[in-house]
């Protein structure tokens, strides 16, 4: 198992999910709904996962491979991209389902998400197998599918400041005794926001 597998796997999935809603009868509003709301919610535990996991990490073994520019850099731009898709998915919830503008707004969302998966597919994610071992994949893949699990019913969104979150990452990974997190930790993250 590989973190960068497990977040392609939820790449393809939002991707199936958008295709789900294009072939959907503009009518059925009630299955517009709830593959919409299941999407919406999928967006965001997959952003605060790959915040909460994967981009210190990649942050953390850019830094040590000395590479701390170019990972700041896709961090930041991830963490804004995050930001424009929460914006996106709010924007749809103002909207009638199954409306003109309602489909408008699914379609930006759909437009910004790719973008941002396109951009991490080609930069963070081949970054981070380059520069980070199989067995430190393996283990966040794990601490990955468990916040996924822990948070199955959705999380929170929050709009990030992407340099205070840099900077945040980067100071907590300096100050980490062990580098890694736990299910323990997960749930603490869990019952605080």
């Amino acid at each position: 198992m590989d973190i960068t597998d497990l977040i392609l796997d939820d790449h393809h999935e939002q991707r199936r999910l958008f295709a789900i809603l294009e072939q959907i009868d503009r009518g059925d509003t009630a299955a517009l709904s709830a593959i919409w709301g299941r999407l919406a919610a999928f967006l965001e535990l997959h952003a605060q996962a790959e915040e909460e996991i994967f981009y210190p990490a990649l942050l953390q073994v850019g830094i040590a491979a000395r590479r701390a520019a170019g990972v700041e850099e896709e961090t930041l731009d991830a963490v804004h991209d995050h930001n424009e898709i929460r914006d996106a998915v709010a924007e749809v919830a103002r909207h009638r389902v199954g409306s003109e503008d309602w489909y408008t707004a699914v379609a930006a969302a759909n437009t910004a998400n790719s973008d941002h998966m396109a951009e991490e597919e080609r930069e963070g994610l081949t970054d981070f197998r380059r520069l980070a071992k199989l067995p430190r994949r393996h283990q966040l893949a794990v601490t990955f599918a468990a916040y996924e699990a822990i948070n199955y019913a959705g999380v929170r969104p929050v709009d990030k400041d992407p340099a205070g979150y840099v900077r945040a990452a980067e100071e907590k990974s300096r100050t980490a005794a062990s580098g890694s997190l736990s299910v323990g930790t997960l749930k603490q993250n869990r019952a605080s926001t």
